[in-house]
């Protein structure tokens, strides 16, 4: 038996891909399926797969045979994505047989790691693909987020969609509220019968080519020096600072796009200013940062579900207003070390620990800003010297571990590309005298079409939100006033039926 072609997949201790019935150590489990021999252990499995911790705490017969046979619904190949993913490898899924395998073993073996892992991968080439396998296999996670990227990128991917997707998946696309560019202004604090144009969020109109009013930021709400970021699609603003003297704003504020209300929360244990913020699976960062005009390393941690932060390991250095980027569900921060070293550090929420990725020495003069597509790093800057009107860029690929340089993108003194944001295969760059859009290549930004820029004097902030389509979302009802559950189609228009263990 050979083992599944095309995947770059190494084994651990956790598992080995045999050639024969051998015998079985002790904890561990031998798995056939099709005609591969997978040795694993028990715990491995129970870990990661609902299917088999089932299985394992059932009590039937089957739950203490250190021999398992699957028949039917997972393949070889899906088995064995599914372990790399879970032993925290990424496999190359080029070719769509391994998709399609993948995506029927996460529904088969209910492996949460290889859905999300599915869902990271999301991009335009495979979009439509997983869209499919996600509604014919129930994967409800996949297929929701296969829509939004859909919903996103339709214009890019319409013919290709109307010509191999069923009409039912189309539509269900289209009701979704797609990803809108989100522009906060500078603005400190001040009292109430001022009226501070300043103090607005808005979103970008793209088929009028302009930004329009979304809503005003809370009175006492600064965005001066403050942490913004995006999780679950609530804008937060964090800390600030106010007043003549620059005092640190202690509270922290959410906008909900749905109810259209903003919220008051807790600010971090330790006050701070200029520090970096990024939301990631119900929790909020923020690194380092200003105290009493000192620098610091300590780094904090906000849970929305339980609200409240708590101290997480020191950054590696005091840092301030450091760029930072979310690839493939890792996080990872700039460390500049002037005049022309930069340190990308990722932060592993898991183990609480801080580990170098890379170093880029480059000539630099001042700031930079770093955003991610797919498993691309893009790491932004002005040029050194006299030459600062020009920004630099350079790309580090997290899975090959390599730097290459980006084709320089000029522009003149209406200002520099130092707020950009991704949405599927496009970057925005927002300015105050323009918005600028790109299509991401191989070779680099493309650009695409040019828009008004953001007309707030000040510091700027962009993001991403889905905004409803018409005002507030209120909850669908039946004729006698009785909510009802929106469902996801497959091919057929209804829910694939649940698939039963063997």
């Amino acid at each position: 038996m050979e083992e599944p072609k095309g995947l770059g997949i190494s084994h651990d201790n956790n598992t080995t891909l045999d050639l024969d019935d051998r015998e079985c150590p002790a904890g561990w489990v031998r798995v056939r399926i099709e005609d591969s021999w997978f040795t694993v252990e028990r715990d491995f499995l129970m870990r990661h797969s609902d299917y088999f911790r089932a299985l394992f705490h059932s009590g039937m017969r089957e739950s203490q045979q250190d021999k398992l046979q699957l028949k039917g619904g997972v393949s070889a190949r899906g088995f064995l994505i599914a372990l790399a993913v879970c032993r925290g490898e990424n496999p190359p899924l080029v070719h769509p047989d391994e998709l399609v395998d993948a995506v029927e073993c996460a529904a088969f073996l209910q492996v949460a790691p290889l859905v999300r892992h599915l869902c990271d991968i999301i991009d335009s080439d495979n979009c439509l693909l997983l869209y499919q396998a996600a509604a014919m296999f129930g994967v409800h996670q996949l297929f929701h987020n296969a829509a939004l990227f859909l919903c996103d990128a339709f214009d890019d991917l319409k013919e290709v969609a109307e010509s191999t997707i069923p009409e039912e998946l189309i539509e269900y696309s289209q009701t979704l509220s797609p990803a809108s560019y989100v522009a906060i202004g500078h603005h400190t604090p001040s009292i109430e019968l001022l009226n501070d144009s300043f103090r607005v969020v808005c979103f970008l109109d793209e088929k009028q080519g302009e930004w329009k009013h979304l809503t005003d930021l809370p009175t006492l709400c600064s965005t001066s020096r403050a942490g913004v970021a995006v999780l679950d699609n609530r804008l937060y603003i964090v800390g600030g600072v106010y007043g003549y003297l620059k005092d640190t704003v202690d509270s922290s504020h959410c906008y909900d796009p749905e109810s259209g209300i903003w919220t008051t929360l807790p600010g971090p244990q330790q006050p701070r200013c200029d520090f970096t913020m990024f939301g990631h699976e119900g929790h909020l960062y923020a690194i380092g940062g200003e105290v009493q005009n000192k620098f610091i390393s300590s780094a904090e941690r906000y849970d929305t579900s339980k609200g409240e932060w708590t101290f997480i390991q020191h950054a590696p250095r005091p840092v301030t207003s450091a760029a930072c980027a979310i690839a493939r569900r890792r996080m990872f921060v700039c460390f500049w070390k002037p005049p022309d070293t930069t340190d990308i550090y990722e932060y592993v929420p898991s183990d609480d620990q801080w580990t170098l990725t890379t170093t880029m020495i480059r000539s630099q003069s001042y700031g930079h800003c770093m955003v991610s597509h797919r498993d691309n790093l893009y790491v932004m800057r002005n040029g050194p010297r006299d030459d600062f009107l020009r920004c630099l860029m350079d790309c580090y690929n997290i899975t090959t571990g390599q730097w290459t340089a980006m084709p320089g993108l000029y522009i003149n003194s209406k200002g520099s590309l130092f707020t950009a944001t991704i949405r599927g295969d496009s970057a925005f760059t927002v300015k105050h005298m323009l918005t600028l859009e790109y299509t991401i290549t191989s070779d680099g930004w493309k650009p695409r079409r040019q828009m008004k820029g953001f007309a707030k004097n000040g510091s700027l902030w962009a993001c991403l939100l889905r905004l409803p389509k018409t005002g507030p979302v209120t909850p669908h009802v039946d004729e006698e006033g009785r909510e009802v559950e929106i469902s996801f189609p497959d091919s057929d228009g209804g829910f694939p039926e649940a698939m039963q263990p063997l």
